[in-house]
């Protein structure tokens, strides 16, 4: 590690008083991280359980705190970096955004899809759900609020912007200490959640982070979700799925549709329960018809999906931190999408 890294990780600590802090691959190239402290359901959701929340179980063990990337990615020499001021990644598919945090060493990977729903059920307790770029380098609402931009469209309009370049309201703590651009700017790949012709499935709980786990189609670790909360085999009867009429449900009514909507309005079976996991996920909320910043949830029920979450510079009120969009194949890229990685101490 060169004495320059060393002073930045001793400058980074210090400004953020230990808030932030900077991790090295196996390169010994820096990402600055932001450690994100445990907590229990009690915490976040109303008539929560003491139970911490599924993001901070990896392989069994709990763990006390996750690092995340401070800001979407970059790549350089096919690893992800976390830095200040840059034009975060984009136009990667689902596998190469995995592969790119991969290759950073044990302990690094895309961003858990469990991990990402903490962050947005913490951020709503804490009355600080992050604004963003979600209107062309500025926040939809609050339109003063505006990054430093890094593209622009055919018609000279601002579509991403710098990495960090927005004031604090677009941190999930409202503080310069906090994790960026959750809230529009581009969207970002997710891993250890999927749907698969509309049945729910995860890889419990944050286990991705073990690089021996599989997040591939054909992968033997993922689970489906029961009304009570215990996880089986994917297409056993009775598990959690996403229907065609935006509900969640155990049955589908229909084998094709893409519906979308207010994450709050979403539908709900009759006399179906919905177990904690589902709501510490993101899957069903945790108050319906509550305030989640208008944030929309799509899906596809054909085939498999993948999580994409936040949103891009052009989804105006449907973004932020509880937008998901469950509508694409691995294999999708675009411009507006890119990601973030994260890192456990394994």
């Amino acid at each position: 590690m060169s004495k320059n890294f060393d002073e930045i990780k001793f400058t980074i600590e210090a400004l953020s008083g230990g808030k932030n802090t900077v991790i090295f691959d196996d390169q010994e190239m820096p990402s600055i991280m932001v450690p994100f402290n445990s907590f229990k359901y009690s915490d976040v959701i109303t008539g929560g359980s003491s139970n911490k929340h599924h993001a901070f179980s990896v392989g069994g063990v709990e763990k006390d705190v996750l690092y995340v990337s401070k800001f979407q990615n970059i790549v350089v020499n096919n690893r992800a970096y976390s830095l200040a001021g840059k034009d975060p990644k984009v136009n990667v598919d689902f596998d190469q955004s995995l592969t790119f945090c991969r290759n950073k060493g044990r302990g690094w990977c895309l961003t858990p899809y469990a991990l990402w729903s903490a962050i947005a059920l913490w951020c709503r307790k804490n009355g600080t759900m992050p604004r963003g770029n979600n209107n062309y380098g500025q926040d939809h609402t609050y339109t003063l609020e505006k990054g430093t931009p890094a593209a622009r469209d055919g018609s000279n309009n601002v579509t991403r912007v710098l990495t960090g370049s927005g004031p604090n309201t677009w941190s999930h703590n409202w503080m310069p200490d906090g994790i960026f651009d959750l809230n529009g700017n581009v969207w970002e790949w997710c891993a250890g959640m999927r749907i698969v012709d509309g049945e729910i499935q995860v890889i419990p709980y944050s286990n991705i982070f073990d690089p021996e786990v599989s997040n591939g189609a054909d992968s033997t670790a993922w689970k489906a979700i029961m009304p009570d909360g215990s996880l089986v085999a994917p297409g056993t009867a009775g598990t959690l799925k996403y229907d065609s009429t935006f509900k969640l449900v155990t049955t589908l009514t229909a084998a094709t549709g893409s519906p979308s909507g207010s994450y709050a309005a979403m539908g709900l079976q009759t006399n179906l329960n919905v177990p904690e996991i589902a709501k510490g996920l993101l899957i069903y909320p945790d108050e319906p018809n509550g305030d989640y910043g208008g944030d929309y949830h799509y899906w596809n029920v054909e085939g498999e999906r993948l999580p994409r979450c936040g949103g891009a510079w052009d989804n105006a009120a449907d973004a932020g931190v509880f937008l998901v969009s469950l509508n694409a194949p691995r294999s999708y890229s675009n411009g507006n999408l890119g990601f973030r990685s994260a890192y456990c101490e394994l």
